[in-house]
């Protein structure tokens, strides 16, 4: 496995644009929208088509945000709503993040006074670079179910619930969520998914890749189609990349070192707290006067009453 910084100058030597940044500059642009449906049809298993890109929380607060994390927010044929974030560093509140991106698309999508019925189908795709949660797959699926305390089975839609919602299961109507754990892909590609999380890994397209998008990445996300201007902005988000992972990584190494530090001052501290005692103990067993080893050894009287001998 390779270090975060030692990827993102693997990144800087591929022939193609990272994902992240070709979603913040290129993917935007509708004549490029079949890189993005080729990956979401191999991830979502179903054929995508993206009607428009919508407004989304793109509007980072600060400079750590601008590079460490950048989102889409498509609508695809169906009226569903696709929302799509690359996060680069840990976030230790992440799956709240995620609970509170599909809360806010549900509200600010259903205009006041529709019905329930009008809420909007929500997918949320993470692209992780950084160990989320404890587990060993590098894609998650989660989505919502009802199942019975006694009788453990699945709380079902009606007929009419069906034929209405158009639909053929109550999972099918709330947020669906995907977490891609791409650091932690480190085998040969052998399925069309795996080989967009090779890309999205290692920001590189091997020529036996052939999963839906992929073609369309390899014309349209090459460095060399880049400007000179585009290609400095380019090299300096990497950059920055590659300096925030480095000032998390140091940020934590130091507060390793601190804790070992106050745990081995703590640790003499209590070693001569216990000199003490064995010190006022053994004047004890010579019927020394307790307020004379107070004197000597700096402990109270009443702690030296204490001690047994």
């Amino acid at each position: 496995m390779k270090k975060d910084n030692e990827k993102g100058d693997e990144s800087m030597a591929s022939n193609y644009i990272r994902f992240d940044w070709a979603m913040k500059r290129l993917l935007r642009n509708k004549a490029n929208f079949a890189v993005l449906e080729g990956f979401l049809t191999t991830l979502l298993n179903e054929k995508i088509v993206i009607q428009k890109l919508l407004e989304s929380e793109s509007n980072q607060e600060d400079e750590f945000d601008k590079y460490n994390r950048v989102d889409m927010l498509a609508e695809n044929s169906k009226g569903e709503l696709i929302l799509i974030e690359v996060q680069n560093n840990n976030e230790y509140a992440y799956f709240q993040r995620m609970l509170f991106g599909t809360s806010k698309l549900v509200t600010e999508y259903i205009n006041r006074g529709e019905g329930y019925d009008k809420v909007r189908k929500i997918y949320s795709i993470n692209i992780v670079y950084f160990s989320l949660g404890s587990g060993k797959d590098t894609v998650y699926h989660g989505k919502t179910e009802f199942r019975g305390i006694h009788q453990n089975d699945v709380l079902e839609l009606t007929p009419f619930q069906r034929q209405t919602f158009k639909v053929d299961a109550v999972s099918q109507l709330y947020p669906e969520y995907y977490i891609l754990k791409v650091n932690d892909f480190n085998q040969v590609a052998k399925s069309p998914l795996e080989e967009w999380i090779c890309y999205l890994n290692t920001g590189d397209i091997p020529d036996s890749a052939t999963a839906p998008g992929l073609e369309e990445a390899r014309e349209r996300l090459k460095l060399d189609k880049m400007t000179k201007t585009e290609l400095e902005a380019y090299y300096r988000h990497l950059d920055n990349i590659v300096i925030l992972r480095d000032n998390i990584f140091t940020e934590r190494a130091e507060g390793r070192a601190e804790g070992r530090a106050e745990g081995l001052e703590e640790g003499l501290a209590k070693g001569r707290e216990e000199e003490k005692k064995e010190m006022a103990r053994n004047m004890k067993s010579l019927n020394i006067p307790l307020d004379t080893i107070s004197q000597i050894t700096g402990l109270e009287i009443e702690k030296i009453r204490d001690l047994k001998i």
